[in-house]
């Protein structure tokens, strides 16, 4: 079990694997990717055992790799979201009934919304999530997991 964890090619088709059932839960609103989001962060810093200390170079390795689980969903919530563009420069569709809340003034507006919603924000959400699992982990747990981390620069320990 030990090898599977270490492996990247297994974590990383774990990891795909993942995030497709955490978007088809959702049914293409990615409210479990961005929880998912979370949980991948708490696992990156156990992932990339680069250094014992939190240097720039390892809090930039922490940044990447959340930039990279976004850009997964990113990719595919365009996937899904994008082909509905069209719809807005059909005049005979009626987007009323499409299924989304209508929460601005028009339903065009509300479509428009719902499409920012899903392709840029949702993506930044699980990035700021996974994000905040990887400090979280770092704050709370590493010294449980005899990690040792401790902060680079002039600071002195209480």
């Amino acid at each position: 079990m030990r090898t599977l964890i270490t492996n990247k090619a297994f974590l990383i088709t774990l990891f795909f694997f993942l995030e497709l059932v955490s978007i088809g839960m959702g049914m293409g609103v990615p409210i479990f990717t961005i929880i998912f989001g979370f949980l991948v962060g708490l696992s990156i810093p156990m992932i990339l055992k680069v250094s014992t200390d939190l240097s720039p170079a390892y809090l930039s390795m922490l940044a990447k790799a959340a930039i990279l689980t976004s850009a997964v969903t990113l990719l595919g919530m365009a996937v899904i979201w994008l082909p509905t563009v069209e719809w807005l420069f059909d005049s005979t569709r009626d987007l009323t009934n499409f299924g989304i809340p209508m929460i601005l003034y028009t339903p065009r507006a509300s479509f428009i919304g719902w499409i920012i919603l899903m392709v840029l924000i949702s993506p930044f959400l699980q990035f700021l999530m996974t994000l905040f699992g990887s400090i979280s982990w770092i704050v709370l747990f590493a010294d449980r997991w005899g990690k040792g981390t401790r902060l680079s620069g002039n600071t002195t320990a209480a």
